[in-house]
């Protein structure tokens, strides 16, 4: 049989965190305040965030030191391994190769601890009691469900209503490690009152999770906020997989010549995708980095970059991103993770700067995508993982087309063991195509009333 799983020791889980601010040729532009819409400082963010978490969001130091009280949490799962596709080659017929990183062997099945357990131990150090955020699939909430429990601290938690009903496990597994979860929108907040006054079937979207927990942080001293992705120390922690990926393609004698990862506000992509950018602009390689995001919320790919609240109710500062407009309602798809608006604000500026490319697909295609891994490979994927198989498939097949071997690595940020009620829905030919308009698009992108970037 061949070798499929390429491993690394403990000894070299990575001992900092990559900053990629550090290597861009255009730095992003800064956060405005929304109301005066000058640049703000670091003291702005001090409400929200433990002081050490807003030095690391601004700081342009190329590695960061990696707590060894964190790095003793990560052990109970890094590091995580890498795999070769034989099955999924086989199933495709292609001369590719393909591998894909595993995140889904984590406490919480995805990719989120890496932060999570992070922004947990600076809390801590700091004498936070509480911890408030959103969740959108549930896979965040989880993580830092976990996390929060592991270093004693209460958590919050603020879960887009559709997928509080499509994903009830995910709300047990919160709770199990002792987190209060409640469905968003709701009548806690005033940010969810004014939202069901409007809508009282709303499905609820990440922004207005967002809106509702930064709420509840920004009323009590003792309690923060945490994100678990678009922010800048949020994708520097995600960091870990993509050093991690860099050692393993070594150690296999291989370098991906593309990288996929499925796209919601950034995190699983920047962690896996952002350390074999460093080779591009350190060294002058040219490994292509592709973020796969739904054609239901496109905003990469259809949306325009431009200063944007991170909320839908406008309480963060405003972010240079591409958005589709902080008011937009994506349709209740089941890759949950990936229904946010907008994009994090380094991985807008590469866009821009076209050092990343980005794609959209249809969930059904992306369900399509993930039976065939399951049955090739023997994992279910999460519904947001689905998105890069896809990508990858369609990269494959180009390889056949082109009668061409090239590399390519799959980010598998999570399992789909929660998911199988969207699974069924596919299978039983329950899932519909979606697709969002221009109309709809432009409708949205209308309401931005924030200042244009040249």
């Amino acid at each position: 049989m061949k070798n499929r799983k390429i491993l690394l020791s403990e000894q070299e889980i990575p001992e900092k965190w990559y900053n990629i601010v550090h290597d861009m040729p255009n730095k992003p532009l800064p956060p405005l305040h929304p109301g005066t819409k000058e640049p703000i400082g670091p003291e702005a963010l001090a409400p929200l965030f433990p002081m050490e978490l807003i030095k690391q969001e601004v700081t342009t130091e190329k590695w960061v030191d990696i707590p060894e009280e964190v790095r003793d949490v990560y052990k109970l799962w890094r590091p995580t391994p890498m795999f070769r596709a034989y099955g999924l080659e086989a199933a495709l017929d292609t001369p590719a190769k393909i591998y894909y990183k595993y995140e889904g062997v984590s406490p919480s099945g995805s990719h989120k601890p890496n932060t999570a357990v992070a922004q947990a131990y600076y809390s801590k150090q700091e004498g936070v009691r509480r911890i408030t955020t959103e969740t959108g699939a549930g896979q965040w909430g989880s993580a830092l469900s976990f996390a929060c429990q592991h270093f004693g601290i209460e958590c919050e938690v603020y879960m887009v209503k559709i997928s509080y009903e499509q994903k009830p496990y995910r709300k047990v597994m919160m709770n199990t490690w002792g987190a209060t979860v409640h469905a968003s929108p709701s009548n806690l907040t005033e940010a969810g009152r004014k939202i069901l006054a409007e809508d009282p079937d709303s499905p609820g979207s990440l922004g207005i999770a967002i809106s509702e927990a930064v709420e509840r942080a920004a009323s009590d001293e003792k309690t923060k906020y945490a994100l678990g992705s678009v922010l800048n120390h949020v994708l520097m922690h995600q960091t870990v997989i993509g050093l991690e990926a860099v050692k393993q393609m070594e150690k296999a004698g291989d370098m991906p010549d593309i990288v996929v990862a499925p796209f919601g506000g950034g995190s699983n992509f920047a962690g896996i995708s952002f350390p074999f950018l460093r080779l591009n602009l350190e060294e002058g390689r040219n490994i292509r980095c592709i973020a796969a995001e739904p054609s239901s919320c496109p905003k990469l790919t259809r949306g325009v970059f431009r200063y944007d609240f991170g909320d839908a109710v406008g309480m963060t500062p405003l972010l240079p991103m591409y958005t589709l407009g902080h008011t937009f309602v994506p349709a209740p798809i089941h890759a949950g993770g990936l229904r946010y608006h907008g994009a994090g604000v380094v991985v807008s500026q590469l866009l821009r700067d076209k050092l990343i490319e980005a794609r959209a697909h249809d969930q059904v295609e992306c369900f399509e995508a993930g039976v065939l891994f399951a049955r090739a490979e023997g994992i279910i994927p999460a519904p947001e993982t689905n998105h890069a198989i896809a990508t990858a498939i369609q990269e494959a097949n180009k390889c056949k087309e082109e009668g061409v071997s090239r590399t390519i690595l799959i980010h598998l940020c999570g399992h789909g063991n929660f998911d199988l009620a969207a699974y069924e829905n596919y299978l039983s030919g329950k899932l519909v195509k979606h697709e969002i308009t221009s109309e709809q698009i432009a409708a949205a992108l209308a309401k931005i009333d924030t200042p244009v970037i040249d």
